[in-house]
């Protein structure tokens, strides 16, 4: 018995010095290495990215990628990279993370104290809330009136965590993806689809008979996104954070807003002042 307690404790022992406790990710060193920066991001959640009708993926946070953190991770390696994209969803985006499939999560997600147990944020680039997709004339108006009704949300999103939790009277059904949800909706397989204000008004806007719906309700969440990657990655936060920040102080970050949420843009949604403020406050201006 002592002889095979000491087999286990070398055993430990070994392992412990092949993988050091509190060894931090470098995702800077991967990217010089290997020229690649990969983003995992949406495939159908317009304006923010999706696949458009020419078969090529686009939207609001890969121009933000592209256009803002692209150079400043380029400036950190000191070389030229590519953007590789990969499909994420709620429940896949931080395993996708952490097991290094994706060095970073560019789309819809929102900032919230829990998951910055687990993963980073950059500066927030978007500020919006939740509410509610609904069919026109339907009774539901608000967050109040969804007792008893069937509400469709996306699976891991801050919106069915809040119902589950906030408003447990109401039938919360989850499915895998915002096409998914819609389309429970579009069948009267559930009575409301919830989830941030901005992103039901894309899916409003992109649908066959955008006349048909209705984004209903106040916010009853604070969404504010942020880019996630893992936990720890200094030199690679700063470095998207830098991106970001002279986005905003440049202006460029605005003109690639106007672009996507412009009066002419793919969906208008102007920016109020409060939402500006909010953003130029937590860019550190």
């Amino acid at each position: 018995m002592r002889r095979m307690l000491s087999v286990v404790v070398a055993l430990a022992v070994t392992l412990a010095l092949a993988a050091p406790v509190g060894a931090q990710p470098d995702t800077t060193a991967k990217i010089k290495e290997t020229g690649v920066l990969t983003i995992g991001t949406r495939t159908g959640s317009p304006p923010f990215a999706y696949i458009n009708k020419d078969n090529q993926w686009v939207g609001f946070s890969i121009d933000l990628v592209e256009q803002l953190v692209k150079p400043a991770v380029e400036k950190e390696v000191g070389r030229t990279i590519k953007i590789e994209k990969k499909e994420s969803t709620p429940p896949t985006r931080i395993p996708l993370l952490s097991s290094n499939a994706v060095d970073l999560i560019a789309g819809t997600m929102t900032d919230t104290p829990q998951r910055r147990e687990v993963v980073d944020f950059s500066l927030t680039f978007f500020y919006t809330g939740a509410q509610f997709l609904v069919k026109k004339g339907s009774p539901i108006k608000g967050v109040n009136d969804i007792a008893g009704k069937r509400i469709a949300s996306q699976q891991g999103s801050t919106n069915a965590k809040i119902i589950r939790e906030k408003y447990p009277q109401a039938q919360l059904r989850e499915f895998p993806d915002q096409p998914a949800a819609f389309q429970a909706l579009i069948q009267g397989q559930v009575d409301a689809y919830t989830n941030d204000g901005i992103q039901l008004a894309g899916l409003k806007a992109k649908s066959p008979n955008p006349g048909d719906w209705e984004v209903v309700g106040d916010f009853y969440s604070e969404e504010p996104y942020g880019m996630a990657m893992r936990k720890g990655d200094v030199k690679f936060k700063a470095a998207v954070d830098a991106g970001l920040r002279n986005g905003f102080e440049s202006g460029k970050y605005f003109e690639i807003y106007d672009k996507w949420f412009g009066a002419k843009g793919e969906l208008p949604y102007p920016m109020t002042p409060t939402v500006k403020a909010y953003l130029l406050k937590h860019s550190g201006k």
